[in-house]
C-alpha cells in the first residue's frame, strides 16, 4: 500500500487500542501523535509507552499535552485520589467510576487544534465501543457529532474524525495489532499501577481477555500473574 502523504494527527495514550490506532495511521499518512497527561494514577507511566510507541512506528512529530482541568474537577477514580479503582467484577451495568468526565470532548479539541495548525485533514483515535467499559464518550454517535462540531469550527471545517477500531471487538484489536506489527509489548493499560499491570481493574481484565481469546499471550508483566505462579 503506498502512503498518503497527507498529514494526520492521531491520538495517541499509550494504551494498547491507541497504539494499535497509531500503527494504522503511520502506515496510510504522515502521522502526528499527540498525548495528553491529565494527572491521571499512571500518568508518567503511560507517557513512557507513548514516546517508546511513537519511536518504534518512526513518527516524529510528537506533542504532549498536560491538562490540568480533568485532574481538578475529579469525579473519577484515574484523577481523584480519595475514589478507589475498582477490581473488574465490582463493576455492573451503569457507567464505571473510572470513567472521566467528557474526557474525549478535551483530547479531540487539542488534537484538532493541532491538526489545524499542521494542515492534517484526518484525526485518528483508538476509541472503542465494543467490549468497553461503556463510556458515553466512546460511542459512534458521539464522533459524528463531534465531526459536525469541527465543520462549523475550523477554518476550512474539512478535518475528519476517523474512528478505526470502533466496530471491533478486543480480540479482533489484538489480531490486527499483532498483523500490523503494533509494538503492543510497549504498551500500557492499567489503571492503578506503574511497575506491573494489576490485573484486576476493568481495563487489565479487558485486555487480558481480548488477548486470550486472540490466542496469544499479553506481554506485559502483571502482578496478579506474578502472584499465583
Amino acid at each position: 500500500m503506498v502512503k498518503d502523504t497527507q498529514r494526520a494527527v492521531v491520538l495517541l495514550s499509550g494504551g494498547m487500542d491507541s497504539c494499535v490506532c497509531a500503527a494504522l495511521a503511520a502506515r496510510d499518512h504522515d502521522a502526528a501523535a499527540v498525548h495528553v497527561s491529565y494527572g491521571q494514577r499512571t500518568e508518567e507511566r503511560e507517557c513512557r509507552a507513548f514516546f517508546a510507541i511513537c519511536d518504534h512506528l518512526g513518527i516524529r512529530d510528537r506533542l504532549r499535552v498536560k491538562n490540568e482541568v480533568l485532574s481538578a474537577i475529579g469525579g473519577s477514580a484515574l484523577t481523584d485520589r480519595s475514589i478507589g479503582v475498582p477490581e473488574s467484577h465490582a463493576i455492573g451495568h451503569d457507567i464505571p467510576v473510572t470513567y472521566v468526565p467528557f474526557r474525549n470532548a478535551h483530547f479531540l479539541s487539542a488534537a484538532v487544534s493541532w491538526a489545524e495548525v499542521l494542515g492534517a485533514g484526518q484525526v485518528y483515535i483508538g476509541a472503542v465501543e465494543q467490549d468497553s467499559s461503556g463510556y458515553p464518550d466512546c460511542r459512534p454517535a458521539y464522533y459524528q457529532a463531534f465531526n459536525e462540531v469541527i465543520k462549523l469550527g475550523t477554518k476550512d471545517g474539512r478535518i475528519e474524525i476517523v474512528t478505526p477500531l470502533i466496530q471491533l471487538r478486543k480480540s479482533e484489536i489484538v489480531r490486527l495489532g499483532l498483523e500490523l506489527g503494533a509494538p503492543l509489548d510497549l504498551t500500557w493499560s492499567c489503571y492503578s499501577r506503574e511497575d506491573s499491570a494489576c490485573g484486576v481493574c476493568d481495563s487489565c481484565v479487558l485486555r487480558l481477555r481480548a488477548f486470550q481469546d486472540a490466542g496469544s499471550a499479553d506481554p506485559i508483566p502483571y502482578a496478579a500473574l506474578a502472584q499465583r505462579a
